[in-house]
């Protein structure tokens, strides 16, 4: 294997944390802030891009934070390396209310998309970089934008997402339709577009957003049922304050319209 091999445990129910246990001068990427606790003789650095290339000179390092400002992430990682010896612990919690989910790279075809906000933290040699999609519609109105994370590598990788989670293994030419702030992650295989909701009371007055997402098998999706976008609208609807995003959508204005904003 080319990343860290991690041992690991999740904790909670509504607000899960993920303990990982890490062997001498073993080392995991997470993204800043996300630190819980950790144990004695753990060394923490703040890193550029996500690790993969630290050997590789000045370019390479700018070439993978510069990946990371793309998908509107922060430019600096940070790097947990135990250099005790014996076993030493470290743990990651998720922002908000939701799930933690373990992917094995090196069981899903060595690839995940996901959601750009989704990633917690992974093994040293897990790549964090950008996924563009390749059709316009899907880059414009997918929630998303053109770019989303892709985790590549053959190591332990966590995504955490908004309320429950479904997982769905889609059969080859299945269809599945989603609200497009559902979705977390799918792997690779999977097709990926965006539709526009039929019928023009249904796309203005249905409150359910003008687009939805198209996923085409086979392969697997994850689904949110609460995505942050929608509990940070009912925060701001239940504090007075006015204001009106559309999820995942680049009309928001229209609803705003319909308000009276």
């Amino acid at each position: 294997m080319n990343a860290h091999e991690i041992d690991y445990f999740i904790s909670g129910e509504e607000m899960q944390y993920v303990e990982v246990e890490l062997d001498p001068e073993e080392s995991v990427i997470a993204e800043a802030g996300s630190l819980m606790m950790m144990d004695e003789h753990i060394e923490m650095n703040t890193i550029f891009g996500d690790g993969t290339n630290q050997d590789r000179g000045l370019v390479g390092k700018l070439f993978g934070a510069g990946k990371r400002l793309l998908t509107g992430e922060s430019l600096f990682m940070t790097l947990f390396t135990n250099n005790g010896h014996g076993k030493r612990r470290v743990s990651f919690a998720s922002p908000y209310p939701g799930k933690i989910i373990p992917m094995d790279l090196s069981e899903m075809g060595g690839k995940i998309i996901c959601q750009k906000d989704s990633f917690l933290c992974a093994a040293k040699g897990v790549s964090v970089g950008i996924a563009l999609q390749k059709k316009l519609g899907a880059g414009f109105f997918g929630g998303e934008g053109f770019i989303m994370q892709k985790l590549e590598g053959d190591g332990m990788s966590f995504v955490h997402t908004g309320g429950t989670v479904c997982k769905r293994q889609l059969q080859p030419g299945e269809v599945l339709k989603v609200d497009t702030g559902c979705l977390v992650a799918m792997t690779q295989d999977v097709e990926y577009d965006i539709e526009f909701v039929k019928g023009i009371k249904t796309a203005i007055f249905g409150g359910e957003g003008l687009f939805f997402a198209t996923l085409r098998g086979p392969g697997t999706v994850w689904i949110q049922s609460l995505p942050f976008s929608r509990m940070a609208d009912r925060i701001v609807s239940a504090s007075g304050a006015t204001g009106r995003k559309e999820e995942g959508s680049v009309l928001g204005g229209i609803g705003r319209l319909i308000d009276g904003d």
